[in-house]
């Protein structure tokens, strides 16, 4: 039986619950048919905000290194148009999400790049149940690889070198891979992050803030960063098999001539200095799976330790603190609770960490909800909405809304509690996928509430 305590862990954990919730948590009015998924309407962009010097140097190093840390030897990108192809069962929602995304790459990062209708294409998305994806590559949720044009290729590709991002000059052939019966948002992000990384830079970067090329997956969609990231990769100022010193003497000036704004100075982080290797791989140990909670929490605490020890007060030491309240929910709250607000203190310190603070607060409004305080649920989830809404998170909208409809109920608003939480289900089924999902969410959340809990006592 699902207690309470392990519905708060589930929803920080962001996971969803494989046991039916107790009859005791379970909404008490019906639950019509749920509503097709809702759409986002165009993105809403932000311009880079930080130093063209920092960013300067975020680009080599997100173009000269990959993210287990090998270095990549010179520059590489395609050079002229390039056509993307669709293969297996593409999932509806996603024809309009690919659209979307190359309209953006062409009119906002200036890339060549069209969908092929058909005909030879040098990018090829590929889709496939869940379970054949994880079957080969279980770390992964989506992938690109190159010289590669099918899943049979990569399959044959993987352990001959071919596909070896190090090894190439110039880019020619890649294949991505995207599971085809996952929620549409998750699909979506894999259109964005696959289909950049296909296309320019191939790291990730825990120090970002505002960008995709961060593995905090805080950011789903292309930012205004990414798209000045991807337009320095195709300046025609730079071409494949460039040497890294060369593409650092140009580097500077283009991103001078592309963002004008951003020339006032600021801190420069260094590649590879103040542990970031050791931070990299304590919250990979965190976040991933085969290993239990309490192993993956002193994983967190550890990138807790390099962070503070490196200094950082920067992004990486509020996501430590972040996973480590997550992750410690479950077995003590008030601990739990206070490393959120930790993050929540340093996230709320920059304009660029606006979404991430959302995140927080949707922890920090399901844990009031947890205590019975409804109106600090209310003013939490009041606070997060509009940027989930900005960043086009359905998954974050839909639980903020879930939560503040169970706080209303709190306070005896049944009427309003129950708009909100039916206006909630379409942003619900783009962010979680399947009527099942949704209804498990709805309950999870529904567990924490205490008039829910102690309904039968």
């Amino acid at each position: 039986m699902k207690t309470a305590l392990q519905a708060l862990a589930l929803i920080l954990l962001l996971a969803t619950c494989s046991a039916p919730a107790p009859e005791a948590a379970r909404l008490p009015q019906s639950i019509p048919d749920l509503p097709p998924p809702r759409a986002f309407g165009a993105v809403e962009v932000t311009p880079p905000q930080r130093s063209n010097a920092q960013m300067a140097q975020d680009f080599m190093d997100l173009s000269f290194r990959m993210e287990s840390g090998r270095a990549l030897p010179v520059f590489t990108r395609f050079e002229g148009p390039v056509r993307v192809g669709v293969a297996g069962r593409m999932p509806p929602s996603a024809a309009a999400d690919l659209a979307r995304v190359l309209a953006r790459l062409r009119s906002e990062a200036g890339v060549p790049v069209t969908q092929s209708g058909g005909g030879p294409a040098q990018i090829t998305i590929e889709f496939m149940p869940r379970a054949t994806l994880a079957g080969l590559v279980p770390e992964a949720a989506c992938f690109v690889a190159p010289r590669v044009s099918s899943w049979a290729d990569y399959r044959s590709a993987r352990r001959s070198g071919r596909a070896d991002w190090t090894t190439l000059t110039v880019r020619q052939q890649a294949a991505i891979f995207i599971p085809n019966d996952i929620a549409p948002q998750e699909i979506r992000d894999c259109l964005n992050e696959e289909l950049a990384q296909a296309l320019g830079p191939l790291n990730d970067l825990y120090r970002l803030p505002d960008s995709v090329f961060n593995d905090d997956n805080i950011h789903s969609v292309l930012t205004g960063t990414d798209m000045l990231m991807l337009r320095l990769t195709y300046a025609p100022d730079l071409s494949s098999g460039m040497a890294p010193q060369d593409v650092a003497a140009r580097v500077p000036g283009l991103i001078a001539r592309f963002n004008p704004r951003g020339g006032a100075a600021g801190p420069v982080y260094v590649a590879q200095a103040d542990g970031r290797r050791a931070y990299t791989d304590a919250i990979e140990r965190a976040l991933g799976p085969g290993a239990g909670v309490a192993a993956r929490r002193t994983a967190a605490q550890s990138a807790v330790s390099v962070a503070e020890a490196a200094g950082w007060g920067d992004t990486r030491n509020a996501f430590d603190w972040f996973v480590y309240g997550r992750l410690t929910a479950g077995s003590d709250p008030d601990t739990g609770f206070q490393a959120l607000l930790r993050a929540a203190s340093i996230y709320r310190g920059s304009s660029l960490t606006a979404l991430h603070s959302a995140h927080v607060d949707m922890q920090l409004a399901a844990f009031a909800l947890s205590q019975g305080d409804a109106e600090a649920a209310i003013a939490t989830a009041d606070r997060a909405l509009p940027q989930a809404l900005r960043a086009q998170n359905a998954a974050l909208t839909a639980t903020l809304m879930m939560v503040k409809a169970e706080a209303l109920d709190l306070t005896g608003d049944t009427a309003a509690a129950r708009a909100l939480r039916l206006d909630s289900l379409g942003w619900a089924r783009y962010g979680f996928g399947s009527s099942e999902d949704v209804r498990r969410r709805l309950d999870d959340i529904a567990t924490l509430s205490p008039a829910r809990r102690f309904a039968k006592q």
